[in-house]
């Protein structure tokens, strides 16, 4: 290894590939297997955890002994090379090909940057399927370096807060370092998390994000398709939660307080389990996000991995994405050690809330519940038969008929509340209060919309 790509390596910090110790102890072999058992990568002699160089010598009996601790890791772990490199030892750990590998220790594994002891169940459901090579990790048939967004790779390392400078120069080095560029070819992983046109690469890599009227999926309101990297889909699909729940607010000591109906760290968290867990390998679906009056579910392709059961759910932590985890874990997404269905229930639990509901089977759901008590108050609605309640609904569908995408999500929350305000159409759809007088003068202008009374006092009538 060279000083620059040392450099590198301390510079991305601790990680899926990466481990420091500030000094040699015999303990190293169970860091040799968990990388073994993972994506392989490199133990740093001489660097403490926050990357600070505290050194350390190699000497010929250092050398020896950690390729003895590897011979007697079973199977036999492969060290290619031991350097020193600008005052710290360097070890070179490959991933194995007869996982699981263990050591007088017993059997380890890399859960983000930390190594962690593993139970019999875990061996049996992390390895069951080593045969085939996951998909984040198959090298990606159209997708060359060319094809990756520096201006991608720069928002991760803002969200890592990493300092680190990457250009078109040491893109390569950059990428290697971080499991995502091998032997020339980006993996997939890289494409999902950097690609510049991944909705081109992966079309099935999306997240379809719905908001519906009512506890059932018969009338849509709002929708958006998020086909981007990865770190774009949960900020955008966040983004959308937000503008369909009710916000309270609590004053607190000289400060007022907004509250969401539901927690959002406990939604976020959700959101990131989907997008880490999922089975890209599956086509046929995205993720899920359905907002409903009294929910909000997340669903996701892939259910536990083999040999894992509904029993460990919640106790046993398994990443189906190791690299795609590492990744989120370097931008501070998700904890170390994997607990996020506890902190999603103790969340919902402050909040005084049911805990969320989970189903697995070939998809995974999540299901929040929402509180009642929070929902929107509705305008009394005049007695109507079916014939007549058919025949609005007609109407207003034939209405949004050849308008853009915001006209119609006006259309449709005035509908709801005729007395809303221009500041709530502006909050709830996402755009400026300037922008909303435009598509309103578009919609007066067609004659699809009127005023009714003063600005203060009066309503919106949609023009049928």
């Amino acid at each position: 290894m060279k000083t620059d790509e040392l450099k590198l390596l301390i510079a991305e910090g601790e990680g899926l590939t990466v481990e420091f110790k500030e000094k040699y102890t015999t303990r190293i072999d169970r860091d040799m297997v968990a990388l073994a058992n993972a994506k392989g990568g490199f133990i740093v002699l001489g660097v403490d955890d926050n990357g600070k160089i505290i050194g350390e010598r190699l000497t010929n009996q250092m050398k020896a002994d950690i390729l003895s601790l590897a011979r007697n890791c079973d199977p036999h772990i492969n060290i290619p090379k031991i350097s020193r490199v600008d005052g710290v030892v360097v070890i070179k750990v490959l991933e194995g090909d007869e996982k699981p590998y263990s050591c007088s220790s017993g059997y380890f594994r890399r859960l983000d940057a930390v190594t962690q002891k593993m139970v019999q169940k875990e061996v049996r459901g992390m390895f069951r399927e080593t045969s085939d090579k996951l998909y984040e990790d198959l090298p990606s048939k159209e997708c060359s370096l060319s094809g990756i967004s520096i201006k991608k790779v720069r928002a991760f390392l803002e969200e890592a807060k990493t300092k680190f400078k990457v250009g078109r120069q040491n893109l390569g080095a950059f990428l290697s370092g971080i499991g995502v560029y091998k032997n020339g070819f980006v993996n997939n992983a890289c494409v999902l998390m950097f690609a510049q046109d991944v909705a081109r690469l992966m079309p099935h890599a999306e997240i379809i994000c719905g908001a519906f009227k009512g506890i059932n999926k018969t009338y849509i309101y709002d929708r958006k398709d998020v086909r981007s990297d990865l770190l774009t889909q949960l900020n955008e699909t966040m983004a959308f939660i937000q503008r369909q729940l009710n916000i309270r607010s609590e004053i607190r000591g000289l400060n007022r307080i907004d509250i969401y109906e539901l927690p959002l760290d406990a939604l976020r968290e959700a959101l990131v389990n989907a997008i880490i867990h999922r089975d890209y390998s599956f086509k046929g679906s995205g993720i899920n996000v359905d907002v409903y009056d009294d929910r909000v579910e997340i669903v996701n392709p892939g259910g536990l991995p083999q040999g894992l059961g509904q029993r460990d759910f919640g106790k046993l932590s398994v990443r189906r994405n190791l690299i795609i985890a590492d990744l989120f874990h370097r931008m501070g997404k998700v904890e170390r050690i994997g607990s996020g269905i506890g902190r999603m229930r103790d969340m919902m639990l402050a909040a005084k809330l049911e805990p969320p509901k989970f189903e697995i089977a070939n998809f995974f759901r999540a299901i929040f519940y929402r509180n009642p008590e929070y929902s929107l108050k509705k305008l009394p609605e005049t007695k109507m038969g079916k014939a007549e309640k058919a025949e609005e609904k007609r109407l207003v569908e034939g209405l949004v008929e050849g308008l853009v995408e915001n006209q119609r999500k006006m259309i449709d929350f005035i509908n709801k509340n005729p007395r809303i305000s221009k500041k709530e159409l502006s909050d709830k759809i996402g755009i400026s209060t300037t922008a909303i007088d435009k598509n309103i003068a578009h919609l007066k202008k067609k004659g699809l919309l009127r005023r009714v009374g003063p600005d203060k006092g009066g309503h919106w009538e949609v023009v049928k």
